[in-house]
């Protein structure tokens, strides 16, 4: 009867200690520092007077707002930002595609956009008509592995560039890493330049930012090929945060929602992108 009692007893008190110091640990957020690129237009760019723009900045902006958040936010090269994060330099990083590698390191806020990729290409190169252009498609399915067979034959002997530290990048070694030349890079826009130059065929990455670097190339570069979903690609834009942290989380989420709701969401997505490419349901 003494055994089971004192067990009990002991039960209780290692359960209520545990709530205890659960509670301690609790932060109550009221500042958080930013981390973001400040290179990836439409995203996030830095303008002539070192200001940092673009939708992310229009987010994280309105998310400090709702939730009453004093936020800094600090421009940085991509592949530092999850090394920032984790090191406690950064609270939150934005742009920020949830995959399973990703998820092992650091956890995710809702998404505030969803992005397919695609190819940015000379538009007088050999890349510039590549199979299925403009289909939605996803690598999850027969028909997308399909289409990346067809994608792979073109591509032989051709150089691709793609940014460090990227679901973009990870998605070209595991399917074209065989059959073309991989230059890797600090930012999107430097792989941009390099196909201006004629030092790369083509780059693989995000549909939003290579339609604007399309658009703003009078007529040297376009998109190509179909727009892809599905496997290692981050196509989900949130924001990263440390794991065991579910205060932050629950109340970037609660911002988040907020906004989804009541469509700032998908009015910030239409006045960077032109299009509403907000989560729905």
């Amino acid at each position: 009867m003494f055994r089971k009692s004192a067990l009990a007893a002991a039960t209780a008190l290692y359960a209520f200690s545990t709530i205890l110091a659960g509670t301690a640990l609790a932060k109550d957020w009221k500042k958080v520092t930013v981390g973001v690129e400040g290179a990836f237009p439409p995203f996030n760019s830095t303008t002539a007077n070192g200001e940092l723009q673009g939708l992310d900045l229009d987010v994280i902006n309105e998310v400090c707002k709702r939730a009453e958040l004093e936020c800094t936010i600090v421009a940085q090269d991509w592949d530092s930002q999850i090394p920032s994060l984790l090191s406690g330099k950064f609270d939150v990083v934005l742009t920020m595609g949830p995959n399973e590698e990703r998820r092992k390191v650091i956890d995710f806020s809702d998404p505030y956009v969803i992005t397919p990729n695609t190819f940015l290409v000379a538009a007088d190169g050999p890349l510039a008509k590549l199979p299925h252009t403009g289909e939605h498609l996803s690598t999850d399915t027969e028909e997308g592995q399909k289409a990346i067979a067809e994608i792979k034959d073109v591509l032989k002997g051709m150089r691709l560039g793609a940014s460090l530290s990227t679901s973009q990048l990870k998605f070209v070694e595991q399917n074209f890493g065989d059959v073309v030349e991989i230059k890797t890079y600090k930012s999107s826009e430097q792989v941009q330049l390099d196909i201006e130059g004629g030092r790369l065929d083509g780059q693989f990455d995000n549909v939003v930012f290579a339609r604007d670097r399309a658009e703003a190339s009078n007529g040297t570069l376009a998109t190509s090929g179909p727009l892809l979903v599905g496997g290692i690609q981050a196509t989900n834009v949130c924001i990263g945060i440390r794991k065991e942290e579910p205060e932050l989380q629950a109340i970037l989420n609660k911002a988040l929602a907020e906004m989804a709701a009541d469509g700032t969401l998908a009015e910030l997505s239409t006045k960077w992108f032109k299009v509403d490419l907000s989560p729905k349901g």
